[in-house]
């Protein structure tokens, strides 16, 4: 089957089932694959150039403006929505089934209970995802719901997935840790000083906190020890929590 993929988890998903589509986004990091584009901006007439069998989007990463003009040419389109941790299984399930491939899933690492500050309430993390303005995420975010299996509370949550945060009312939020991924907003020890104005601050993989599918498992692996790491560091943690890498 010829399968464009527009979504860089996708992308790395496929290739984790031994299938390499015919054409990527710019962002897949398959630079041995032919490239139509961006994840917000393809090439609608290079794809239909290339008549895929199956093109696969997101609905949290490709515009619906895309998806239209795409289904207009006669392309088929799967289109997959993952908000939570607990989407990722049945959307690559279903993925699966549409090209007719049966995956191996490792099973996710054992979820943490909430961790707690030696003061007695949850840990709190704010996680900014761009810089000016500066913007969080929340609920629902496949993210977001990740950092809650590693047993975190994330700040601002309740504003919607995206929020737009006023970086003094950050600094007055009782945020516990600054989770600062390197994408979408590529942060960097540069930007520590600002950062740690609102909370002590680690820098995160951002392809593990936002990429889902064949990552997932290890990625909570790998974020949540270096959780655990960042916050035993600060004495935040009232007690050692068992490994999230405990099956």
């Amino acid at each position: 089957m010829r399968i464009i993929s527009l979504v860089p988890s996708v992308t790395e998903t496929l290739a984790a089932w031994g299938i390499d589509p015919i054409a990527c986004t710019s962002f897949c990091e398959r630079p041995d694959l032919p490239h139509i584009g961006g994840t917000k901006n393809p090439d609608i007439a290079a794809i239909a150039a290339l008549a895929p069998d199956l093109l696969v989007v997101d609905r949290e990463e490709n515009r619906k403006e895309d998806y239209d003009a795409l289904v207009a040419r006669g392309i088929e389109v799967e289109v997959l929505h993952i908000a939570s941790l607990h989407e990722v299984e049945p959307e690559l399930d279903r993925l699966a089934a549409r090209i007719g491939v049966t995956p191996h899933a490792d099973p996710l690492p054992r979820a943490l209970g909430a961790l707690w500050h030696p003061s007695g309430r949850a840990i709190r993390a704010f996680v900014p995802i761009w810089r000016r303005p500066l913007m969080s995420i929340g609920a629902p975010t496949y993210g977001a719901s990740l950092l809650a299996w590693c047993g975190l509370e994330v700040a601002f949550a309740s504003r919607g997935a995206y929020p737009t945060i006023d970086p003094d009312e950050a600094a007055r939020a009782n945020v516990d840790i600054v989770l600062a991924p390197t994408e979408p907003y590529p942060w960097h020890r540069r930007h520590l000083d600002e950062l740690t104005a609102i909370a002590p601050t680690q820098l995160i993989d951002g392809q593990d906190l936002f990429w889902w599918g064949a990552r997932t498992p290890a990625a909570i692996a790998r974020l949540g020890e270096t959780v655990i790491g960042a916050l035993q560091r600060c004495g935040l943690l009232s007690a050692s929590p068992s490994s999230v890498t405990q099956r």
